[in-house]
């Protein structure tokens, strides 16, 4: 089944809602968890690889949180999705050769095919497509 990872899920919802507050407020992760029923822990640290990852600022102290740095515009889903879990792609064989069945594998080139196709229409959309 292909599906968002919840990793990707939270960052999506956590990049709406900053981005609905404006670039002059700031979210923090607390903030954001309660407001969706988001794990704070898991959360903080998807948070801090986007802040790692320069979409977001990080900002200090107490009343300190995120807001955005990056257009949203200017990432395409494909690098957002590969920023955050890794390559982008239907079966662990293209990244990674150590299937058993890799030599005499019959399935290779269709799903290759398919696998093409998604990564061509992630590269298409960007972030803020999704935001809409």
């Amino acid at each position: 089944m292909l599906k968002l990872t919840r990793k990707v899920e939270y960052a999506l919802i956590a990049l709406r809602h900053i981005q609905s507050k404006g670039d002059e407020n700031i979210s923090s992760a607390k903030e954001i968890a309660d407001a969706y029923g988001i794990p704070a822990q898991l959360l903080a640290k998807v948070l801090q690889q986007l802040a790692r990852e320069k979409i977001i600022d990080p900002v200090q102290g107490p009343a300190g949180g995120y807001r955005m740095k990056k257009d949203l515009e200017s990432i395409n889903l494909t690098d957002f999705f590969e920023l955050l879990e890794g390559p982008v792609g239907l079966m662990d064989c293209f990244f990674d050769s150590n299937c058993n069945q890799h030599a005499q594998c019959n399935i290779k080139s269709p799903i290759l095919k398919i696998n093409d196709s998604i990564r061509t229409l992630l590269d298409k959309m960007s972030v803020a497509d999704v935001m809409k």
